[in-house]
């Protein structure tokens, strides 16, 4: 596809190694916070795979996935490494019906608020799937 002129974007939890998937390709990697059940599936030496092109997200359920990814964004200068580092809040895995914020597990004002606060080199993102279609449809 990179030969025929495509751009082409490859999104990852990063629990797989990445080192061998061309630069050219667009990475965009979510990195498992403590909260989800899934952290520590992440290879670490999957940074080193990361360019400027690149992206890193997180998504998170409270305090303690926030500390975690804003002391993993700053310890491992993500800001200075990838094009975006978005945390976006963590929807309740049985939502269903209303396509708002009060199905996040965080609330995004007082995340937003976090981060002002912390200056961390991030942007907030929604996962905007969930508030277009009912949050528990699944492949949207």
């Amino acid at each position: 596809m990179l030969d025929a002129g495509y751009r082409v974007l490859l999104e990852t939890s990063g629990e797989r190694p990445l080192l061998r998937v061309p630069a050219e390709i667009i990475k965009i990697v979510d990195v498992k916070c403590p909260d989800s059940g899934e952290g520590n599936t992440f290879h670490i030496e999957n940074l080193e795979a990361l360019g400027p092109q690149d992206e890193v997200k997180f998504v998170l359920s409270g305090r303690t996935d926030y500390e975690f990814d804003r002391d993993f964004t700053h310890r491992h200068r993500l800001g200075e490494l990838v094009n975006a580092v978005l945390f976006s809040p963590a929807f309740r895995k049985d939502a269903t019906g209303a396509r708002d914020s009060s199905h996040c597990l965080l609330d995004p004002q007082e995340l937003a608020e976090w981060m002002l606060a912390d200056s961390v080199p991030a942007r907030l993102g929604l996962q905007l799937h969930k508030f277009i279609w009912d949050p528990a449809v699944k492949g949207v």
